[in-house]
Parts: C-alpha cells; structure tokens; sequence
C-alpha cells in the first residue's frame, strides 16, 4: 500500500474515500491483478492456475475455500516451511481469530502491509465522526483497549490477536500524536499482558481525566460493560488511590504500568470525592454520563451477537449517549467503515473499501429473503459467486475474500445485506456469523433468529423492574427428543435478587419458541422432533466467569464475545453449577401447516 495513504487524515483521507468508493470496481480489478502477480507462483495457486496470472482463469479455477481447506499450508508454514506455499511475501506472524478449528484457534497469515491497511482504515474513523460530532478535538478518549499474551508457532513466528499485532506495533506505539488520539490510557497499561491490572490502569487514568473525556468505548460492547462491572467491584479501591496519589502496590505490581501511572497520578482528594460520591449511589443508571459529563458518545460494536448489550448499555448511560459503531473488520481482512455512525444500532451499514482486499459473495435466498440454502461445507461453484459491484439491493449474500496474505476464496462465515450503495460501492449489514446455529433435528436456528426471539421475550421482564444481562444457548440432545436449553442471567435494576416466578419463566419459553422459524415449530409442534425450550437461570457474575474460563483458556479479553452456542462440556459444566431456576414452555408452540 502507497505508504503517503497511512498519512491521511482530515479532509485528505475523506477525498480518499469518496475516490475509492467512485471507482470500486476498477480497484477492486487492479486488486486481484496485483494479487495474483505476487502470489501466482506459490505453490496453492500454481496448483490450480498452473502458472496463469489471468482473473478469469482465476475465477474459473480457485476454488471457494474453507479453513479446513488452507489449514494444511497454515500448518505447514507455521512449523517453518516457506511462506511461498500461499503468499509472495513473508508471512510475519499469524492471528488468532476468534473461531476454531479442531478444537484450537484458527491461525490467520500476516505479511508486513497487512498492517499499513489496518492502520489506512484506522485514519478514516475520525474524519468521518468529525463530520457528525465537532470538537472531538478539544478533549481525550477514554477507550479500553486491551492485549492478550502471545503465543510463538513452532518455527518462532508470533501468534496473537489481530489487536494484539496492533497495539504492538510501530503503527501504533509510533503513531505521531494530534488532538483526535489523546487518549487517557497509557501504552503501557494497553499492552499490559495482565488483563485486571491493564482494566484497573486504564479506569484510573479515564477517572482521572474524567472532566476532559469526550469519547467512551472498547472494541466490543462486551468489554466497555466488563469494565464497568469491574468499576463496580473496585471504585473503593480506585478512589483511594487518588486521595493519596499512590497505587496499592498490592492491586499493581507490573512495573511498567505503576512507572506509566506514576506520571499522571496525584493526590486528589476533591476529585476521590466526586467520584466515590457517584458511585456510591444505590442506583448506577446513567452513571456513565455523570462520571464522564462531556462524553458525547460511546464507541463499540453493537452488531450481531453485540446487540444484547444496547439495553444494559442505555441502562449505564440513561440512553443519553448515542452508541457507535465505527467498522467492520476480522483477523482475516479489514472491510469497511460506518459512514453514518450517529445512526441508530439496529441501522448500521458497513461502505466496504475496495483496496482492502479482493471481495466476492455468495447469494443467499432471493428476492431480499434470506436462505441459509449454501451449508458451511457445501461446494460452492465458482459461477455462484459474484463481485463486490454486482450485488444487489436488500439481498442476503456470504462474504468471500482473497487477500495478499495468501487467503484465496475464503469464506469468512459473515452473513451480510446489502442496505444501499456510497457512490458505486456497496453498504452492508451484518446479520450474522452463519456458523452459529442450533439444531436438534431439520431445524436450524441462526444467531439472528435466537437474538429476535428472545429481545420478545425478554420484554416480559421488563414490567419486574428486571434486565436480561447475558445469554446463551444449547442443544441439549442427552434425552430423546432433544430440546433448546436457554441460559439467561437476570438482575433488578436496583441490585435486588432477581424475580424467579415459575409462571413468568414458562411465558418467556413459550414466548421465545412462539418467535423461532417455520421448522423449528413444526418439529416442535407436529413432528414431535424436539422437545419443549428450557430456561435456566443462572447466578449473577456467572457470564463474568464464562469470559474468565475463556481467557485461562487462552482468549483474549480484547476480542472475547459470549458465544450463542456452547459447545465446550467444561463451559456448560460452568454454566450448570450456578443454575438457581428452570422452567419448560407449559404448552406446543403455534404452528399452521
């Protein structure tokens, strides 16, 4: 990438954009074109292309691809074979997405420009907010960004998150400082590898500033309400740290992070008091804004599974802050920016940028209704595919992505759709991660469909007072028929004990199966196939617990969200140890032949 892109900023980096998005479909030719000059004599292309270069050879050739299918190369290039199996350039370290594959994180290749992009994308983020929230110059970010301990490959190469590789990179530490990233956290509580001691930094520095913070967040709404929940256990501790200017040496013991700390840490009983003042309240709704007054948003992911969080964020913030989301990227590919962020979460639409990488998709259903009729391991034929310019209004479609790194035809598991068009490249909505399923027989509930159904349910909450915290769920096939088991963790919003009438939770059952497809309520109802849905309430903290078994696990809290559907027997014993209620739907859900 032209290293003068990682440059601009302001007015010069939106020119950028509307340039790439004018032009998306020629980009996106020169893209592949450069991609198979670098990478056509590598031995995964040369196998199908046998030394041709040529774009249509290559989309009638190279195969759409799963991990399974390039796990192999990965493998191989990871125990120190060249990285010319899959890519022209060296791979110098591999990410760790979020998914699995055989039981262990899929690895992703990374070659050195990967970062270049990240960081072009990056530089987009603040011109465009600028454009929505003026001033954001004038005050900090108090954003809680978090690293996870590498790993090495056998052959030496670094294994770690993608934000990781951010974080710890020049692109980062070297970053040149304006008023748009003054943020309150220092680098050294970021790259802290200790999570609680880099959570605990990072709030002391954010209530430190408190009167200058003008942006919240984390990369997921997960995260900003973890570390709220953390505020909650150690405001005490927090405040006195500032009464007397010292960190308890037995809370910090990284020596960075109390050296960091020690530069903007001093004895501030006035503010120790404001802030224990607030926090000391029986109720915590809103207490975002009243312990940072001039934030004027909060920026987090509140797409797909992230959606949960908008109440129980709206709580802390008394609805005051608009949530944002700014981008859409993974640890394969970087894809595309929110051009209108002040919009509403259930409205987010993603303009994907062309120089990114090579995109293609596959349709799903038609006519704007969604169809998971392509299976996850389903041959797809190439001819099925189609280019990133040629999608079409209000349809569903799986993104495929080739990159430089040596990602041919890779299914990312995204499902998108497309919600309008920036000039002449495309905006899309996320709608799920199509591998988040759960099925008991010819039923096949997707993450968005769980997510609907109980956002109805949860509403009869509501009228107690009550908020739904977390959830997830199981196919619970130990007894015949097997039946949907529903993990729910409930709290007063006056930090009482949670309502658990029986009647109440056998409404929520039925409520919930009342919402989920066609099938699932004809095998419920006629076929006899699956039995009735459980809820199981569980203890207050117990999701707090499911995100720790994750991290000692080997997760990263930066990139942690509370999957949908356990399939882990030590998480679901976790789970099943704090169980306090169940309850089963009382009677068949409706189902009209």
């Amino acid at each position: 990438m032209d290293g003068k892109k990682l440059e601009y900023k302001g007015e010069e980096a939106l020119k950028e954009l509307e340039n790439l998005t004018k032009n998306g479909d020629e980009i996106q030719q020169n893209i592949l074109k450069e991609i198979l000059t670098r990478n056509g004599e590598t031995e995964y292309l040369n196998k199908y292309m046998k030394g041709s270069k040529d774009i249509s050879e290559f989309k009638r050739r190279v195969p759409v691809i799963t991990y399974n299918a390039i796990r192999p190369y990965i493998q191989r290039i990871a125990k120190g074979e060249e990285s010319s199996l899959i890519t022209g350039h060296p791979i110098t370290e591999m990410l760790s997405s979020s998914g699995t594959s055989a039981g262990e994180p899929k690895l992703m290749p990374s070659i050195a420009e990967d970062l270049d992009r990240r960081t072009f994308l990056y530089n987009l983020i603040m011109p465009i907010m600028n454009r929505y929230v003026p001033g954001l110059e004038e005050g900090k970010a108090m954003f809680l960004n978090f690293v996870k301990a590498e790993m090495s490959t056998p052959c030496g190469l670094p294994a770690r998150t993608v934000l990781t590789s951010y974080y710890k990179s020049k692109h980062f530490k070297c970053r040149s400082r304006d008023p748009y990233n003054d943020f309150t956290s220092p680098d050294q509580a970021i790259l802290c590898n200790n999570s609680d001691q880099s959570m605990y930094c990072q709030l002391l520095a954010g209530l430190i500033s408190r009167q200058q913070v003008l942006r919240l967040g984390a990369v997921f709404a997960s995260a900003f309400l973890r570390t709220i929940s953390f505020l909650e256990g150690n405001w005490l501790n927090l405040c006195k740290d500032i009464r007397t200017g010292h960190l308890d040496p037995t809370i910090i013991t990284d020596s960075e992070c109390r050296s960091a700390m020690a530069t903007i840490l001093s004895q501030d009983p006035q503010l120790a008091d404001e802030i224990e003042q607030i926090c000391s309240r029986s109720s915590w709704k809103g207490i975002v804004c009243e312990l940072w007054p001039r934030a004027k948003y909060v920026e987090a992911v509140v797409t797909g599974s992230m959606a949960q969080y908008i109440p129980s964020l709206e709580y802390y913030t008394d609805g005051k802050l608009p949530l944002v989301c700014t981008m859409y990227a993974s640890s394969e590919c970087y894809f595309g920016v929110n051009m209108k962020p002040l919009c509403a979460p259930g409205e987010v639409s993603f303009t994907m940028l062309p120089n990114m990488g090579y995109f293609e998709f596959i349709p799903l259903g038609e006519k704007g209704t969604l169809f998971m009729d392509v299976d996850e391991d389903e041959d797809v034929p190439n001819s099925r595919l189609v280019d990133l310019v040629h999608v079409r209004l209000g349809c569903y479609y799986e993104l495929v992505v080739t990159t430089f790194s040596g990602l041919n035809r890779y299914r990312i598991g995204d499902v998108l759709q497309v919600t309008g068009f920036h000039n002449k490249t495309p905006q899309f909505r996320f709608i799920c991660r199509r591998n988040v399923v759960l099925s008991i027989d010819n039923d096949k509930t997707n993450e968005e469909d769980l997510h609907k159904s109980i956002t109805v349910a949860k509403k009869l909450l509501e009228p107690y007072n009550a908020l739904l915290v977390e959830y997830t769920s199981y196919a619970d096939t130990s007894s015949v028929p097997g039946h949907y088991v529903i993990y729910w963790e409930i709290k007063l919003i006056e930090n009482k004990v949670a309502p658990l009438d029986a009647d109440l939770l056998q409404e929520c059952c039925i409520t919930i199966e009342e919402e989920l497809d066609y099938i699932y309520r004809r095998c419920r109802a006629h076929d006899k196939s699956i039995g009735p849905l459980e809820i199981r309430v569980v203890r207050l903290g117990t999701f707090e617990s499911l995100m720790d078994l994750s991290i000692e696990q080997g997760g990263s809290i930066n990139q942690y969200k509370t999957p949908r559907c356990i399939k882990s027997n030590v998480a679901l014993k976790l789970l099943d140890a704090n169980v306090k209620a169940r309850c089963f739907s009382p009677r068949d859900p409706t189902w009209i032949p």
